[in-house]
């Protein structure tokens, strides 16, 4: 499991992100609707459901989420992002400061769990599955999304033309998420990995959506310092090589959609 004091830095750098996050959020609202109508059926088999948001952030599918349903809880880290929530979003949706790993919530509790491009953040992503599991009711439904293993690959594969540093996130293969699920109860009803290519119109574009986003911190990275402009300008001009006819940079993220059911037998 992450450290404390780690588990505090990535919240602070969210929290940082809280008033730019939406502007940015091309890529979680896509992603973000692609799970929303995985819970059509449960629309129509759950009376009055209780929903959580894992992982809400701005709040923006929380507040979504609460055109369909009366119970909606928004929980996330960041205390930032929660307070930009409450005030730009739903007043009766009930948000919470927690940490994945020790949900605030009974055994047997919930009946739907949300969580939208969060669980990347999980270590061990294991023990997050347990504790979501933990806490939904027998026949709950646990719908997400997560980046994968090739997410930024062009980003890169240029930076790897400047040094042996980290400079992209590394992400879990669809495999290992599949190993991490099985440690669980729940049965996998979907599970599926997809490229999603946005275009930036410059690789600076790209750098300052990242950090917009608050999907730049880097935990493993040796060098902490901001990269030097020989070293940029040589990265750029190397991703120069993925640029489309039309001059714009694509960027590709590979995303794991998933929606899991935990067994009634336990």
């Amino acid at each position: 499991m992450p450290t404390e004091q780690l588990k505090a830095k990535i919240a602070d750098t969210f929290g940082a992100a809280s008033n730019s996050y939406d502007v940015s959020a091309r890529l979680q609202r896509q992603s973000g609707n692609i799970i929303l109508s995985y819970l059509q059926d449960n629309m129509l088999s759950t009376t009055d459901p209780i929903v959580v948001d894992l992982g809400t952030g701005t709040g923006y599918f929380a507040d979504v989420l609460k055109t369909d349903h009366h119970n909606v809880i928004g929980l996330d880290l960041s205390k930032s992002m929660l307070n930009y929530a409450r005030e730009q979003r739903h007043n009766d949706i009930n948000w919470l400061a927690a940490d994945i790993h020790q949900l605030p919530f009974t055994d047997n509790s919930i009946d739907i769990i949300y969580s939208n491009l969060v669980i990347q953040w999980c270590d061990p992503l294991s023990d997050a599955f347990k504790e979501i599991e933990r806490v939904l009711k027998p026949g709950g439904t646990f719908v997400f999304t997560t980046l994968l293993d090739g997410t930024l690959s062009e980003l890169k594969q240029s930076w790897a033309n400047v040094n042996d540093d980290q400079h992209v996130i590394d992400f879990k293969s669809l495999t290992d998420v599949e190993q991490d699920i099985k440690t669980t109860n729940f049965n996998i009803e979907l599970l599926e990995q997809q490229p999603i290519v946005l275009d930036y119109i410059s690789v600076k574009h790209l750098a300052n959506e990242l950090k917009s986003l608050g999907a730049s911190h880097l935990p493993n990275k040796v060098n902490k310092g901001l990269s030097g402009k020989g070293s940029w300008q040589k990265m750029t001009k190397a991703y120069q090589e993925f640029q489309s006819d039309s001059g714009c940079y694509p960027a590709t993220y590979q995303l794991c959609t998933g929606k899991l059911v935990k067994a009634n037998n336990k």
